[in-house]
């Protein structure tokens, strides 16, 4: 099975307005996916229609290679789930929460040990679920995810709310997963640094639709580089490169070239330097996963 989940022109409309449009998901199998897109953008709809909590108004899915609809208990028996906030009873302990979970999924109680491994919260098994840090509810929402050993993992925004150390913490535990656990992971976020550091595969979604999807190598090809040449007299350079045709933009004091190579680089710094133009400074500048997500939202995000 090469594709854990795959869409075909889902759509959701709420009254007037579409929050999902034609969107065409493939998943590979045993990959972190990372779902990215500002907030509204229909990240979570998306997921909770994959999870059977809201009906589509149009388009299928399938998971693990079934239709969703016509299998759902089935589908969910080997899907594990963090949507918003974690639902926790804060006066029992992260290990009676636990059992609750084990009880409800009917799985041998060995695993709560288990998965309280994988989120390092043995040490805090025992306290009340109202003293935990919001990292630590995320953890022990995750650790409920996991009881059951789900072969898919969908996460939507799990270090909303997380201070840098929590970030950090949960970045790990959702990058071993695959490896470790065999599992698939979709992960929702805003966060664009957050997605690239844990995600082999990206879609981006804008407004309901998905406007790029693939593996993150291929979006940061899109960064072509750029020379940037500082130079003394800027107006007498500008005449010279538009008597010759040479392709170029202002930024400042600044000359811009696009996809420009050392040996162009060279050619260019030739030609002004043999006409008297003073260059103070060239410097290569690659396009940043932020820009490039800019570029095709038209909207800033967090970092």
């Amino acid at each position: 099975m090469k594709y854990v989940i795959e869409t075909t022109d889902l759509g959701k409309r709420y009254k007037d307005k579409d929050s999902v449009k034609n969107l065409n998901l493939k998943i590979r199998s045993g990959c972190v996916y990372g779902f990215l897109g500002p907030n509204g953008a229909g990240k979570s709809t998306t997921m909770k229609m994959l999870l059977g909590l809201v009906k589509p108004t149009r388009g299928g899915m399938r998971v693990f290679g079934k239709e969703l609809r016509e299998n759902r208990t089935e589908i969910l028996k080997h899907t594990g789930s963090l949507i918003e906030a974690p639902s926790c009873y804060s006066h029992l302990s992260g290990r009676e929460n636990l059992e609750i979970v084990q009880t409800l999924k009917q799985v041998p109680a060995k695993e709560i040990d288990e998965v309280l491994g994988v989120v390092r919260l043995e040490g805090q098994q025992k306290k009340k679920v109202r003293e935990y840090s919001l990292g630590m509810k995320q953890r022990l929402g995750l650790a409920a995810a996991l009881l059951g050993r789900p072969k898919l993992l969908l996460l939507d925004e799990p270090t909303n709310g997380l201070d840098p150390a929590g970030i950090q913490e949960m970045r790990d535990l959702i990058s071993d997963l695959p490896k470790h656990y065999g599992m698939t992971v979709m992960v929702s976020s805003h966060l664009l640094s957050e997605i690239d550091q844990m995600a082999e595969d990206v879609g981006i979604i804008d407004k309901g639709e998905l406007i790029y999807q693939g593996s993150l190598t291929k979006l940061h090809e899109r960064a072509k580089s750029s020379v940037h040449m500082r130079v003394l007299n800027p107006e007498a350079a500008v005449k010279i490169l538009e008597e010759r045709g040479e392709a170029y933009e202002r930024d400042g004091a600044d000359l811009v070239f696009a996809d420009c190579g050392e040996e162009e680089t060279a050619r260019l710094v030739t030609l002004l330097c043999g006409r008297g133009v003073g260059i103070t400074r060239v410097a290569e500048r690659q396009k940043s996963l932020e820009e490039i997500f800019l570029k095709l939202t038209g909207k800033q995000v967090s970092l």
